[in-house]
């Protein structure tokens, strides 16, 4: 979806146009907080706040610093699915499961089919 951006609203990850406030679509990407080889989203408007897989939702929670939330809270970045010069994320502890949006909602599920690998692919945009 061209012009969107992956936000936090009301602590659920969305994929929005227009986010406003601007900084609820601004995360600090971290080394992985269960290993530094996998990355980590961290909320720029709520520092200690990240983006983590909550049975297959993706929300905005606060680190408890529980091995659960590092490893909920851990992706891979991989080639795009649809767009090898775009990005992929896979759950660090599943690497069978994308983020990817459905309905406007984030979600961390397997990727079938092309829309599906479409709908998993992202561009990084740096301010």
């Amino acid at each position: 979806m061209p012009g969107s951006f992956i936000r936090h609203y009301n602590y659920q990850a969305r994929i929005n146009a227009n986010v406003s406030p601007a900084e609820d679509a601004q995360f600090r990407i971290v080394p992985g907080l269960s290993n530094a080889t996998g990355i980590s989203f961290e909320s720029m408007n709520y520092p200690g706040y990240f983006l983590r897989n909550n049975n297959g939702n993706i929300t905005l929670v606060k680190n408890d610093g529980s091995t659960t939330f590092r490893n909920d809270a851990t992706f891979k970045r991989v080639n795009g699915l649809a767009n090898a010069s775009w990005t992929s994320y896979t759950s660090f502890s599943n690497p069978n499961l994308y983020l990817r949006h459905y309905n406007n909602v984030l979600k961390l599920e397997a990727v079938v089919t092309a829309l599906d690998k479409s709908d998993a692919t992202f561009r990084e945009v740096a301010q």
